[in-house]
């Protein structure tokens, strides 16, 4: 198999990337260095790279970096351009999509399938230098082969959003037929919906106060609550019979909105915070957890086994990111910069990728 292309991209030195140089400043381009390929290095060819909320959050200090300057972005997908000797799976021209964590394989975390908590572990983007580029380089452990039913756009925010909605389902242990609160409708919402669908909810109930995601949730299936017309947990209340939900996602990151997330559940009801905050809320605890043996569950970030599945069901049209989900913008500064400012707005963008 050959190592390089004769006379391609990846014998350029420089590349364009768009650089997080100072905290609570907007990002700049720069012109920095092609990735060195290392033995099981592969390195791809950027073709899209989602902007998330987390994004913002770095760029705001809400979650530190690792150091600056810094090229933000957690899920890619591309094709890859060249390989380390040792790559075996993969070969030039692959379609692929990035498993956003690079990891030693090896310590006690990696082994049991826990690789997030990986002590030597790096999120690109946070960690080292991330997908708002022409090329990153990543090990090929952390790379996944993309159908080429899946678009590119859609295969690089499966990495984060849709993902980590899938682990988040996970964890909270979601049994057919129980009732599902999703806590905002953003990418992880739209995600998160017609996974639970997939995985067997009963009713799906999308809460948000922005109409238009309100009607892209009842789009896929979802009971639409507008917590801008009355307090979300009675509505949920009233729609439960006074059951309450069996589970509450909370992927915004506001105290609201987890207190209202706890607030919502019935007996046995878990609650998953995937949301970031600095921010902290106040639990009762007989009343909300205690007497309904209820359960607050955090969430950090996926894994890497359940990626298949995820591809698979996207593959086959289980999981659709098409409509009325995506904005692209090129990689530009000032068009990143607006999509950062919008996320912290909560503005009508679901998601919005960098399409190169």
């Amino acid at each position: 198999m050959p190592h390089r292309q004769d006379a391609c991209a990846t014998m350029r030195l420089q590349m364009k990337a768009i650089r997080l140089t100072a905290i609570g400043s907007p990002l700049e381009e720069h012109e920095i260095a092609v990735p060195a390929v290392t033995e099981a290095d592969v390195l791809i060819r950027v073709r899209a790279a989602g902007i998330c909320h987390s994004d913002a959050h770095y760029r705001a200090g809400v979650s530190p970096v690792k150091q600056l300057p810094l090229t933000l972005g957690h899920e890619v997908a591309g094709v890859v351009e060249d390989i380390g000797p040792d790559v075996a799976r993969f070969a030039l021209g692959d379609r692929v999509c990035l498993h956003y964590l690079v990891t030693c394989g090896v310590c006690e975390f990696c082994r049991a399938g826990n690789e997030q908590f990986c002590p030597s572990g790096e999120m690109i983007g946070k960690h080292r230098d991330g997908g708002y580029a022409e090329f990153i380089a990543v090990p090929e452990r952390s790379v996944f082969r993309l159908p080429d039913e899946i678009p590119f756009e859609q295969g690089a925010i499966m990495m984060c959003s849709s993902a980590t909605s899938l682990h988040a389902l996970n964890k909270v242990r979601l049994r057919v037929g129980e009732s599902v609160a999703v806590f905002g409708v953003g990418g992880l919402g739209v995600s998160a919906i017609q996974l639970a669908k997939q995985l067997g909810a009963g009713k799906v109930y999308a809460v948000d106060i922005n109409p238009r995601k309100l009607e892209l949730a009842e789009r896929f299936g979802a009971v639409p609550v507008n917590a801008t017309t009355g307090d979300p947990v009675a509505q949920l209340n009233d729609l439960t019979n006074g059951r309450g939900v069996d589970i509450a996602l909370e992927l915004v990151g506001l105290p609201l909105t987890m207190r209202q997330a706890v607030h919502s559940l019935g007996k046995l009801g878990r609650a998953a915070l995937v949301g970031l905050s600095r921010e902290t809320f106040a639990v009762a605890p007989y009343t909300e957890l205690l007497h309904k043996e209820a359960e607050i569950i955090g969430v950090s970030d996926h894994l890497a086994s359940e990626i298949p599945a995820l591809l698979e069901l996207a593959r086959m049209g289980k999981l659709d990111l098409s409509q009325g989900v995506i904005r692209t913008v090129p990689l530009v500064a000032d068009a990143v910069n607006d999509a950062l400012e919008r996320l912290e707005d909560f503005g009508d963008d679901v998601r919005v990728v960098i399409l190169l």
